[in-house]
């Protein structure tokens, strides 16, 4: 267990946080598509299809959700207690957004409730938007810093009474936030198209992908270009000093080019799938751009906490930044849990022959009307 250094295993969790939250981006197309749903589904039968459509996934979303938030607690405990519970106002309204999507599934078909199909169409609506918003705004704080405090001791608190609701004052979390909407609902055309066989929803969804992707290119321009342009801090590997530097992200992508081809390839693969349903209506776009997606992610959230960066930074006291080294577990806490993390590509195996059993077949209108069971 010793061979292994504290370090290495810092960084192999921050890899792994990395990779999990970049599947949630990808997975957020639930969410973009429960915003389509009136765009999609003229009706009742076509927005039904369009639900139970989504409704086979949304499991999937959440409990992503929830393995990033599990494996922040677990790997970088001080990054947690910080954020989760510096930010609480951000985190609640999230949680809330999450929550109601849970009940709109299981009671939007329920007989004879209270409030109607459209109350909880209504909530989907907010889940998809207002939620995706919001972790848009938290996560962009990665990158723009946070008003927390961190004592001697390890114990924090919150610079402002706000208590993260601030970061909406800041326009790179605005573009954040706007910038993950839309891309959820281009995931979600690219799903729905995928996923459902219905001529009228299949070209709707089609004008959906080319509208949203014209939303969403100048946000990604100008939230990539900000990121490696904008002032980064590094610290010191002896002493811990906190400093600011010029284009810090960018030097780490020139630090590693294989992280920057990575990054490259992603986008460009993100591009390739909205092409290719655009102009050449290939329904598995969905899986390009689905790849593309996770690689960029993963790339740009990875660049944040290796070299020496500081992947939270303190607005209120810069020595109080968080880095990889200094938020992390024990040298056991690690390790113990690196073994048991050797179990997740067979999770990950589970869970792709799962999916590829549901969709053998196109979900038609005909199947939900025939399953007393749906959303």
């Amino acid at each position: 267990m010793e061979t292994i250094s504290l370090y290495t295993l810092q960084t192999y969790w921050w890899l792994l946080v990395s990779i999990i939250g970049a599947l949630f981006v990808f997975m957020t197309f639930v969410q973009g598509g429960q915003t389509l749903l009136y765009t999609l589904g003229k009706t009742e039968d076509e927005r039904d299809l369009v639900i139970n459509s989504l409704g086979r996934k949304w499991e999937l979303t959440f409990t992503s959700l929830v393995m990033f938030g599990g494996a922040l607690f677990a790997a970088f405990p001080l990054f947690y207690a910080v954020s989760f519970g510096g930010a609480y106002y951000v985190w609640m309204a999230i949680l809330f957004c999450f929550i109601i999507q849970a009940v709109s599934y299981e009671y939007r078909k329920k007989p004879n409730n209270l409030f109607g199909e459209r109350f909880y169409e209504i909530m989907l609506f907010i889940n998809g938007s207002l939620g995706i918003f919001l972790i848009g705004t938290a996560l962009g704080t990665l990158y723009t810093g946070g008003n927390f405090i961190v004592n001697d001791l390890h114990l924090s608190h919150w610079a402002t009474s706000a208590y993260g609701l601030e970061a909406l004052l800041v326009p790179f979390n605005v573009a954040f936030g706007l910038m993950l909407v839309f891309l959820s609902r281009i995931q979600g055309s690219l799903y729905l198209y995928n996923n459902i066989d219905h001529p009228d929803i299949e070209k709707r969804a089609l004008h959906s992908l080319k509208t949203n992707t014209l939303f969403f290119l100048p946000l990604f321009l100008y939230v990539a270009g900000s990121m490696l342009l904008q002032t980064g801090y590094s610290y010191d590997p002896q002493t811990k000093v906190v400093t600011p530097e010029s284009m810090k992200l960018l030097h780490n992508l020139m630090a590693y080019p294989l992280l920057a081809a990575a990054l490259l390839g992603g986008v460009g693969s993100l591009l390739y799938g909205i092409y290719i349903a655009l102009f050449k209506h290939n329904k598995k776009a969905i899986w390009y751009s689905g790849l593309g997606t996770v690689l960029a992610v993963t790339v740009l959230l990875f660049i944040l906490g290796i070299n020496h960066t500081v992947y939270y930074s303190s607005l209120a006291d810069l020595q109080s930044s968080l880095t990889i080294e200094n938020s992390s577990g024990s040298h056991y806490t690690l390790f113990a849990m690196s073994i048991v993390s050797l179990l997740v590509p067979v999770v990950l195996g589970y869970i792709f022959a799962i999916w590829r059993s549901m969709d053998k077949t196109k979900l038609t209108i005909t199947e939900v009307k025939s399953d007393s069971h749906h959303y």
